[in-house]
């Protein structure tokens, strides 16, 4: 473990043992800490604003419901990243939302080496009105791929990370995320003016 990864672990227990204490202001600090996190998850999963509010609040009373169940065997944002995935995902089962395209598994195509291919979306993009593209596109993708490519791309989770938060295996991530961005290229490109 290098020193930042051991600094992560050891600030993440101190602010559980802190709320777990009840000490005063450590819940809201980890709050703060997280509640962007959890934002870009389920307002991605759900595309709701107001049911992503609520969702986000019972994601935070779950987690200091829940808090004492925590084992530090994943990073702490990766476990209320959980948490807010699961909620998120349970209400598009209510809602008989689906929650991706159908095709979840791994095509064989060498897509392990063409995740990492730099491809830096916002940057890529970058001027104001290609951007607003971007994210209308982005908005057009089912909630699992909206998900994976804003918690890659937008938060910069590693992989592992985000397998963690959805339950999937890495392979199914890559899978999902090398689609969605031939998607949005091929969405993109007419109006880029570039070959798809």
């Amino acid at each position: 473990m290098n020193d930042a990864a051991a600094d992560a672990t050891a600030d993440d227990h101190a602010l559980v043992q802190a709320v777990l204490a009840g000490a005063p202001g450590a819940f809201e600090r980890l709050v703060r800490q997280f509640q962007n996190l959890c934002w870009h998850i389920v307002l991605r999963m759900v595309h709701n604003p107001e049911d992503a509010r609520e969702l986000c609040q019972e994601t935070f009373l779950r987690v200091h419901q829940c808090l004492h169940q925590y084992r530090y065997e994943s990073a702490l944002k990766s476990w209320i990243g959980q948490v807010a995935y699961s909620l998120a995902k349970r209400h598009l089962e209510r809602k008989r939302i689906p929650l991706a395209d159908g095709g979840e598994r791994d095509d064989g195509m060498g897509l392990a080496e063409r995740v990492g291919d730099g491809i830096d979306l916002e940057a890529a993009h970058g001027d104001a009105q290609t951007l607003a593209h971007l994210h209308a596109a982005i908005d057009t993708l089912p909630p699992l791929q909206r998900t994976l490519l804003t918690l890659y791309h937008l938060d910069e989770l590693p992989i592992g990370d985000i397998a963690r938060i959805s339950g999937l295996a890495e392979g199914t991530i890559k899978s999902h995320l090398f689609r969605s961005r031939k998607l949005l290229r091929d969405l993109l490109a007419p109006r880029l003016g570039v070959p798809p």
